[in-house]
């Protein structure tokens, strides 16, 4: 059994090769996060995920993938340290990513509420903030 770290760093690795091969940038830079807005608008509408699209299977821990990549793309560029919590129920949608220079962020949800919400609460967006 793995840990929750571990999995951060896998998924990450893996949906960067998945999008990838599906035609998008995922290199891990902070341009790359416009990708993964445009891989969930290709992918989903209103919060659900479209018929035949790559996020109609396993969207769960596709999700969790999107956000371990976010979060990591940050933190090459920014620092920092994950933490999670294996006791934790919840603790794939609660992992944090504690920025070098102070502040908590959270990823994984915010992956979560760009698929929900949409454009508005855009990943791009969410990487730019974090970067000023």
């Amino acid at each position: 059994m793995t840990t929750l770290l571990q999995d951060i760093a896998s998924s990450s690795e893996w949906i960067a090769n998945a999008l990838q091969h599906s035609g998008y940038r995922a290199d891990f830079s902070s341009e790359s996060l416009t990708e993964i807005d445009r891989f969930i608008d290709d992918h989903s509408s209103d919060g659900i995920a479209r018929p035949g699209g790559l996020l109609a299977d396993g969207l769960g821990q596709k999700l969790f993938s999107l956000g371990a990549y976010v979060g990591e793309t940050i933190r090459r560029e920014r620092g920092g340290t994950w933490r999670a919590d294996d006791d934790d129920p919840r603790g794939e949608i609660n992992i944090e990513l504690h920025l070098a220079e102070g502040g908590v962020i959270w990823p994984v949800q915010r992956v979560m509420k760009r698929f929900k919400n949409g454009a508005e609460d855009g990943i791009a967006a969410y990487g730019a903030m974090i970067g000023r």
